[in-house]
């Protein structure tokens, strides 16, 4: 078949009876220029200026692709069928060539490169890194690898058609290398060289990313994952979520999570076919990009189910919050209690580290100095400074803190038949427990996992404080003490 598709054949044919026999070869001849350069241009004609999927739409992928300039270590943790591959094969694409678009603003270098791109498998290295690099096989160029730009390729041992080196003319008229690894070589096969650029795609061993990102210590190279979290909350997942941009850590990952709705080539009907044939286990991973559910979950819900909008709370609800102290990370949450319903709502929270207690004292009475709180019983006995106990520290302060109940199992069963009863939810505005929430889990030996757990200790002290701690805002004008509904309605009038 010809490379002219329907709609050129109709167009040719509905002029072919005003235009000679020559200049109609001549048409069919720039048709198919025209084409071949769509063929084998395929990384100019990606993220275009304009049209239906314009680059201005997929502002996620332009983001992740930007933050290379500023962190090291970067994850398109990602839904499936959003481009996240294509993404990690247009920048790999960039590093190797030098052609950099004008719009780009990540991460650059200025001579040949060398690169490791990586997958699960040889064959699976075939049928989806190379194939999205180099195109159709017997069609090398048909890829994002612009065809007049490949040097030479060298084929792997043992597995038909497969590439494992591609060579790549580079803008300074070098030369670079693309060398494709696999993760069932074993970490030892990603020893060695100094590498630029690493590009995982899909979920690798942990050991083996160690091993690639100390190939790039001494290049200032760049490492970045692509891949849907399809194998739980592996040590690798965990890594990245934890230490993201959005975390207080020294040496932060750059993160960028995709999801169906984040992107325009995804219909409404194919996101309903896609999902309706994914089974329910795995509907987060594949359409979210967030992580299955694994066994090591504690609370094994998704967001939404324990989320709600935000709302104006009734002056006439309790309210409380609890607190958990420390030089690395204070946290607290907000708590109003719908007594009526028995439901209880997270309606904010306050996360920081490395500052002093007047620091987060001021956040804490902001919300409301009337307000009582519970406080991690440890503070009693843990110094932060010159050997003062933070417990004390805080009630100077000013804040009207107890010790809270620090039963762990008893905290985690209550707080689990809260939210499995739909008696606790969380506004969504609470973006930092959320994201606390979906990491909360056990390792292999059962044991919890004490890593960016602070916003969940505190929800364990308010959901098992007393209920005297839970108290009413004064009634305006009024200062009596108010200890039920009937009370405080009847000072408000």
């Amino acid at each position: 078949m010809s490379l002219l598709d329907g709609l050129t054949k109709s167009l040719v044919s509905v002029y072919a009876s005003q235009l000679s026999l020559r200049e109609q070869e001549e048409v069919i001849a720039a048709l198919e220029v025209l084409a071949n350069d769509k063929k084998y241009n395929k990384f100019q004609n990606f993220f275009p200026d304009t049209g239906e999927y314009k680059r201005e739409l997929y502002k996620k992928h332009l983001n992740f692709f930007r933050a290379g300039a500023s962190y090291r270590e970067r994850g398109f943790i990602a839904a499936n069928r959003v481009g996240k591959s294509e993404a990690g094969a247009y920048e790999t694409v960039c590093h190797a060539t030098g052609m950099y678009p004008e719009w780009w603003e990540g991460k650059r270098f200025n001579k040949p490169t060398m690169i490791w791109v990586g997958g699960d498998t040889a064959t699976t290295c075939r049928d989806i890194i190379q194939k999205k690099l180099l195109g159709e096989i017997g069609d090398f160029g048909s890829g994002m690898l612009p065809k007049d730009t490949i040097h030479e390729t060298k084929t792997r041992r043992n597995v038909p058609d497969a590439i494992e080196t591609i060579r790549v003319k580079h803008l300074s008229g070098g030369i670079s290398t693309i060398v494709i690894k696999t993760y069932e070589q074993g970490r030892a096969t990603w020893q060695g060289t100094e590498v630029d650029c690493v590009w995982i795609d899909e979920e690798c061993p942990a050991d083996v990313y160690g091993e690639a990102l100390i190939r790039t210590m001494t290049t200032n190279g760049t490492v970045f994952l692509t891949f849907t979290p399809l194998s739980g909350l592996t040590d690798l997942v965990i890594n990245f979520l934890e230490n993201s941009q959005e975390t207080d850590v020294k040496y932060p990952k750059f993160v960028t999570n995709v999801t169906w709705d984040d992107v325009p080539h995804l219909s409404s009907k194919d996101k309903e076919e896609l999902l309706a044939a994914t089974p329910p286990n795995l509907r987060d991973a594949r359409s979210k990009g967030e992580p299955t559910v694994g066994a090591g979950r504690i609370y094994p819900l998704s967001i939404e189910e324990i989320t709600c909008d935000d709302f104006q709370i009734p002056k006439y609800w309790r309210k409380a919050y609890a607190m958990d102290v420390g030089w690395n990370n204070t946290a607290a949450i907000w708590g109003a209690w719908d007594e009526q319903n028995d439901i209880m709502y997270i309606t904010s929270e306050h996360k920081l580290g490395e500052a002093q207690p007047v620091i987060h004292a001021s956040a804490i009475k902001a919300r409301g100095d009337w307000m009582k709180g519970v406080i991690d019983p440890a503070s009693r006995g843990r110094s932060q400074k010159d050997g003062e106990q933070l417990f004390k520290l805080y009630k100077d302060e000013g804040l009207k803190i107890i010790p809270a109940m620090n039963a762990v199992d008893a905290g985690i069963y209550e707080v689990w038949q809260r939210l499995s009863t739909s008696r606790l939810k969380f506004f969504k505005s609470c973006t930092m427990l959320q994201k606390e929430f979906n990491l909360y889990h056990r390792d292999e030996k059962g044991k919890i996992v004490k890593k960016n757990d602070h916003l969940l200790d505190c929800l364990r002290y308010l959901v098992l404080s007393d209920k005297n701690i839970w108290g009413f805002q004064p009634a305006p004008g009024n200062q009596q003490k108010v200890v039920n509904i009937d009370q405080y309605m009847r000072a408000c009038v």
